[in-house]
């Protein structure tokens, strides 16, 4: 099976201001939120998500930080999420933007961009140096999204070039061709062997 596509962000300098978008609001965990969690996934991803799953998966894992999962939410109700995630519970320097999810009856209000970046300024005040995410071929505006905010591709396997070049067609983009030159100039040589992981 192809693995999925890895988006590095090699620095977390020069990030925008957030906008929350206008109707919504933007929370971090409170406890009740594995169902929440669990309908917005389901919901983005497909598949039956269920509270135990979101605690299995997020909440009870020894890396979860309660500050660190954001929602955006439509009249109280979670619509949004991402969480700031790390590999192992001492890692200060490569932080991951875990399970992007939006629900499909908000999609289009910039809700991604929102979460995301509030997980991107998360890593940045607490001392991480830089960001990586996976994401797969078809969710075009996630990846749209990721670039806009200044991730790029790094290949982690011998079908990923065709394949992104497929999807900046898709995109109606210039091709960007393997940003691991540039992004090996930026980290060292043990951060670049963890965005790899």
């Amino acid at each position: 099976m192809a693995r999925q596509l890895r988006m590095v962000r090699p620095n977390l300098d020069g990030l925008p201001q957030l906008e929350i978008p206008e109707g919504y609001e933007l929370r971090t965990y409170q406890e009740g939120d594995d169902v929440h969690w669990a309908n917005v996934i389901s919901d983005s991803f497909g598949g039956e998500r269920t509270a135990e799953d979101a605690r299995r998966d997020i909440m009870d894992r020894d890396v979860f930080e309660p500050g660190g999962l954001y929602f955006t939410t439509y009249q109280g109700t979670p619509v949004g999420t991402t969480c700031a995630w790390k590999d192992t519970l001492d890692e200060t320097d490569v932080g991951i933007v875990h399970m992007v999810g939006v629900h499909s009856a908000h999609t289009g209000h910039r809700l991604g961009r929102c979460v995301t970046l509030s997980v991107l300024l998360y890593l940045r005040d607490h001392g991480f140096k830089c960001a990586k995410l996976g994401t797969d071929d078809f969710r075009l505006p996630a990846i749209k999204t990721y670039l806009n905010l200044g991730f790029l591709p790094v290949y982690v396997d011998t079908t990923q070039p065709e394949r992104w070049k497929k999807i900046f067609e898709k995109l109606r983009l210039p091709a960007m061709p393997n940003q691991s030159e540039k992004i090996r100039a930026e980290i060292s040589d043990e951060m670049w062997a963890k965005v790899q992981q």
